[in-house]
């Protein structure tokens, strides 16, 4: 009889969007009778969460970036894999990717999932170095595993040669499309009843946007005064968002948002993106000087009170079914998870036009769901005008629902995975073709 397959899931972060989707993939693989390793940092949420599946669950204390301790961090993979002996190593995100084909260098299958390309975070120097190691680590990967067609034609640019897989996150819809209404999820978490909500699912980190966000809530409160705003999640930015928060403030009645610099104006030019290119910065300085210029065109009350910062939960599902709208105005993206979630659950969303977003939205809603990146004032205008209008985003939140549940499901991105591991484990180790991407 033969052995069941065993692999090992290197993994850093520990927490977020990445570490939901690793946790839906060991349960599956565990279900299928695999036996399942993960290694990531300890007392995480991907820890407990493998841990309580019935994964073997190995420390791995590495940080996200690239630094002085990639060599210990490398040679720790290396020990792991000589301890757990898997048929297949899967590493999840940048960093992992870096540290477990160091440590492997083709020895064994190896299957990369980048979640995002590290090269979209990053500028100047630290971006061409990012796209270099991705191009020559690619000779030690047997199958990339691209979240989108859009995250894939974005390494192809960068020059990443390797063979590809496209499979779409997935979400187990069950989760979200069961539990109480609107009315009981709002005062389980202790929300007004009827204020229009928006919130927020995501890392609280450069990459979600935030900031934007926040930048452009005031312009949201000037047009829809009793709108609030739900943050959830923590991260390294959490503490510069809760003071941007409140310091913000809201334009007295009859100022019409738009007029003088605003934030775009005073952080200068902005070129949209190209395939190989992300959209640049706002800096602090720019954003002092659009809310300076903002300050100086009307009078202003306090916001703060509209905007609730929920933390980390375990949980997301509650928070989707209070909102009336999800937002999720990320910088970068593979395919983000937290949409998929939120449209699971029958709610309507409005998206960055960042890798993925297009190819997870239902055919035919851009045109209300879909913003340009790091734009406060395209995000405000978008906010606004679902806010007002009800009977389109319930009809948005209808369709959006049929879609993820025709297209989205967990089950299919599991089964899709596990063809993937048939294939590069049943591989000669001599073989590294390069072909088309091949499509799941």
């Amino acid at each position: 009889m033969r052995s069941p397959l065993t692999a090992l899931h290197v993994v850093q972060p520990g927490d977020g969007g990445v570490a939901r989707v690793v946790t839906d993939v060991i349960g599956a693989q565990l279900d299928l009778g695999m036996r399942v390793a993960v290694a990531c940092p300890p007392g995480t949420p991907l820890a407990l969460a493998a841990g309580a599946r019935g994964a073997e669950v190995h420390p791995w204390r590495a940080g996200r970036e690239p630094g002085p301790r990639l060599v210990a961090e490398s040679r720790r993979v290396a020990a792991l894999v000589d301890l757990v002996r898997p048929d297949l190593v899967h590493a999840h995100s940048a960093k992992a990717g870096l540290a477990a084909r160091i440590a492997v260098r083709g020895r064994i299958p190896t299957v990369y999932q980048p979640h995002a390309w590290s090269f979209e975070a990053v500028d100047g120097v630290t971006g061409a170095l990012a796209r270099r190691w991705e191009r020559w680590a690619a000779r030690w990967t047997d199958r990339v595993i691209c979240v989108s067609e859009a995250e894939r034609r974005r390494g192809e640019h960068a020059g990443v040669r390797a063979p590809w897989s496209v499979i779409h996150n997935g979400v187990d819809a069950r989760r979200f499309t069961a539990g109480p209404g609107r009315a009981a999820a709002r005062a389980a978490l202790g929300l007004p009843p009827t204020a229009p909500l928006v919130v927020c699912v995501g890392r609280l980190c450069r990459q979600k946007g935030q900031d934007v966000l926040l930048d452009a809530w005031p312009a949201v409160l000037a047009r829809v005064p009793d709108a609030r705003l739900v943050l959830v999640g923590d991260g390294p930015e959490a503490e510069a968002l809760r003071t941007a928060a409140a310091g913000l403030c809201v334009p007295a009645a009859g100022f019409a948002p738009g007029t003088g610099p605003g934030p775009r104006a005073a952080a200068g030019p902005r070129t949209e993106p190209g395939p190989g290119t992300r959209p640049g910065p706002r800096t602090a300085a720019a954003a002092g000087t659009a809310t300076a210029s903002r300050t100086a065109a009307a009078p202003c009350g306090a916001a703060d009170r509209t905007v609730t910062f929920a933390g980390a939960v375990t949980d997301t599902a509650p928070w989707y079914r209070a909102a009336d709208l999800v937002v999720q105005p990320s910088r970068w993206e593979g395919m983000a998870l937290a949409p998929l979630e939120a449209m699971a659950g029958g709610r309507p969303v409005l998206l960055t036009d960042v890798d993925g977003a297009r190819e997870s939205l239902p055919p035919g809603q851009e045109a209300h769901c879909l913003v340009r990146p790091d734009d406060p004032a395209a995000l405000a205008d978008a906010l606004t005008a679902l806010l007002r209008r009800p009977v389109l985003r319930e009809a948005l939140g209808r369709r959006a629902q049929q879609h993820v549940l025709r297209r989205f499901d967990v089950r299919r991105a599991n089964a899709a995975l596990a063809d993937v591991y048939r294939e590069v484990t049943a591989a000669p180790r001599h073989r590294h073709e390069l072909g088309e991407p091949i499509s799941q």
